[in-house]
């Protein structure tokens, strides 16, 4: 059954013949001789004394982001509960880590604003985890509900509490398994300021590069400090990170002492030494279960992918069940239908491009905010970013859950009024890296624009507060054609709807917080999911129709 464990080997005998051996063939004095037997017999012993991770098992997981139940490609918790009874029912020692990004997105952990997936995770049996970028989406009242909630530890070694100087949560933890002292220290993007609401991280400070480098080191010599056999760091950092110098690699590129460095937050599967270092990742949703043990002197990722393992754990399939009726009851009810599939695909997809589904998205925020009439004139456009489109809608029934699952994160709307060259200068900074994926990709309604890919993003000044720069020449690679169905003027005044996210200067629109930069700022009083609903049941009369069969040539990247 477990196929992928192979058993220790136990260091060797030091056989009596080799003992003989040494007496007859070399002219030695009998003190000689003792000290030598007795030195030959201490190897075994040392060999013993040296840390045995034969019978060790690692499992993790990374971006779960609420895909706790099994099916549809999701491993889910009740089987990796199953899996570490199993492994430990056959004489394992089981250590279960997440590296960040488990108690959003899904509606299913959405529902309790994230109590459930602590709920899954405590029945799970993980011993420790890292803080995501998105465990802040509910603001830091509730994520410190959600931390005391926990029976494991979250650790973050470079999360510092701007009035104190002092550490959000512990920067480490060690865990005791038999014999083995592991060290467990905690890395968390610096992304975080521009990939959750700005409020939500009010007050705390995320060091980047060299200090993030600085805090890991200093973290791992104290772990070794005490004693630590193994130093493990459970880092939501991605491979992506290099304008912060805070990637994965980065970190291992300028530390040491880390022996295994299990990664999250850019959704990749990674299965690679760096230097001395494993570094791994399982993608997301729980597609894959993290698996390392040692062989041969080194630690090896078994990653387990969907459908290796298949059983579960009753009594956590019954918690994901009852918390899935739960959610059923209020967001199952069906509340039109589609007639196309809408494309919330991420890369290619609403963070590359145009879609149906980033139409549909910014059609129904523009309806909702000149719906709302906050301004008793008309709003001229929306920007919905292609990261807070999480999902598409198949063709079909359209429930309340399809919709809060394709915008999850319950961001309040608002109207910003801005002259015309903010506007450029946010779309050009929205679209830095495009065609590659970004998560601020303005998915538009009421704007035509155009990104010329082949010309390069030129970096003015860094924006306050943020991992981003503003363009040194906004409308080299940006072209907008018209806004409000008028052509586009730099000196005019548009209103712009958009969530709250954006408004507040989250992701590549911090150019919006900048002074003066918006002349007014009003929130409509819906939600951006809200909207959605609204939308479909009033405006298009319960059909999503053939009009959404594909993009609608909004936006042009050439």
């Amino acid at each position: 059954m477990h196929h992928f464990l192979r058993k220790a080997v136990l260091p060797p005998m030091m056989p009596a013949a080799f003992i003989t051996c040494i007496m007859r063939n070399i002219c030695i004095t009998p003190v000689m001789c003792m000290l030598l037997i007795m030195m030959t017999l201490m190897l075994p012993l040392q060999a013993a004394l040296a840390a045995d991770f034969g019978k060790l098992v690692i499992l993790h997981t990374n971006d779960t982001h609420g895909y706790d139940e099994y099916g549809e490609g999701h491993n889910g918790m009740a089987v990796i509960a199953r899996l570490r009874q199993r492994l430990e029912a056959d004489g394992y020692q089981v250590l279960l880590l997440d590296a960040g990004d488990a108690i959003q997105d899904n509606n299913l952990v959405n529902f309790s604003k994230g109590k459930s997936a602590i709920q899954f995770m405590n029945a799970a049996g993980y011993d420790a985890a890292a803080i995501g970028n998105h465990e802040f989406d509910y603001g830091q009242d509730v994520l410190q509900e959600r931390m005391a909630e926990a029976l494991f530890p979250y650790v973050a070694a470079n999360i510092r509490v701007e009035a104190t100087g002092k550490n959000f949560v512990r920067p480490y933890t060690i865990i005791q398994k038999n014999d083995l002292k592991i060290g467990i220290l905690g890395l968390t993007t610096p992304q975080t300021i521009t990939s959750t609401s700005p409020k939500n991280v009010r007050g705390l400070t995320f060091l980047q590069g060299r200090e993030l480098w600085q805090a890991a080191e200093a973290a791992a010599k104290e772990l070794r400090a005490q004693g630590c056999d193994l130093v493990i760091a459970l880092g939501h950092l991605g491979s992506m990170d290099n304008d912060m110098g805070s990637s994965a690699e980065e970190v291992l590129a300028h530390t040491s002492g880390i022996d295994i460095f299990i990664d999250g937050h850019d959704h990749q599967v990674k299965n690679k030494y760096v230097g001395d270092t494993l570094l791994a990742e399982t993608g997301y949703y729980t597609n894959n279960i993290g698996c390392i043990v040692h062989e041969e002197g080194r630690w090896t990722e078994k990653m387990i992918a969907f459908g290796e393992y298949t059983e579960e754990n009753p009594q956590v399939k019954l918690l994901i069940q009852t918390a899935r009726d739960q959610v059923s009851a209020s967001l199952g009810q069906m509340i039109g239908k589609s007639l196309v599939a809408l494309d919330g695909s991420r890369a290619p997809g609403v963070r590359t491009m145009e879609t149906n589904a980033g139409d549909f998205c910014a059609d129904a925020v523009l309806w909702q905010a000149n719906s709302a009439n906050v301004l008793d004139a008309a709003v001229d456009a929306a920007i919905c970013n292609g990261g807070g489109i999480r999902s598409g809608i198949a063709a079909g029934d359209v429930t309340r859950g399809m919709l809060y699952s394709m915008n999850p994160y319950n961001n309040q709307l608002y109207v910003v009024k801005i002259t015309g060259s903010k506007l450029l200068e946010i779309l050009e900074a929205a679209t830095a890296y495009t065609p590659e994926a970004m998560g601020s990709f303005p998915q538009v309604a009421g704007i035509s624009y155009a990104v010329n890919t082949a010309a390069a993003y030129e970096k003015g000044e860094p924006y306050p507060n943020s991992g981003y720069y503003a363009p040194a020449l906004p409308g080299s690679r940006v072209t907008i054609e018209s806004v409000g169905n008028r052509p586009f003027q730099p000196d005019a005044i548009y209103s712009i709807a958009m969530i709250e996210f954006l408004a507040s200067g989250g992701d590549t629109y911090a150019g919006l917080c900048l002074p003066g930069a918006t002349l007014d700022c009003r929130s409509i009083g819906y939600l951006d999911a809200e909207a959605l609903e609204n939308y479909l049941t009033e405006e298009l009369h319960g059909v999503i129709g053939t009009e959404y069969a594909e993009a609608q040539a909004r936006i042009k990247i050439k």
